[in-house]
């Protein structure tokens, strides 16, 4: 996990790191191809993300897939509108670039 994702997880509600860590059990488990929506979806060219959905309302984080069987989580927010924000999407591609 990108050391950013990482603390922008950790500012999350409970319900939803709680929601976050069932995901990637259910990707580690299964694979990233075998877990679909609701649970993830693809954005755009390498990006996909996690969505999350609690009681105190909609998160999702942004990863990648990279070398070796491994993900990286690059960009954790709370979701305000009903598309993901392109600003969300900058921010994990700057971050996969730093990566890399």
């Amino acid at each position: 996990m990108h050391p950013l994702a990482e603390a922008e997880l950790k500012s999350l509600p409970a319900d939803l790191r709680a929601r976050f860590l069932r995901i990637a059990d259910l990707l580690e488990t299964f694979g990233p191809m075998n877990v679909g929506m609701p649970h993830t979806r693809p954005l755009e060219s390498k990006l996909w993300e996690i969505r999350m959905q609690g009681k105190d309302g909609i998160a999702r984080a942004v990863y990648a897939a990279m070398q070796g069987r491994t993900l990286l989580v690059l960009h954790v927010f709370v979701k305000k509108t009903e598309t993901t924000p392109r600003v969300a999407i900058d921010t994990a591609r700057k971050r996969l670039n730093d990566a890399k």
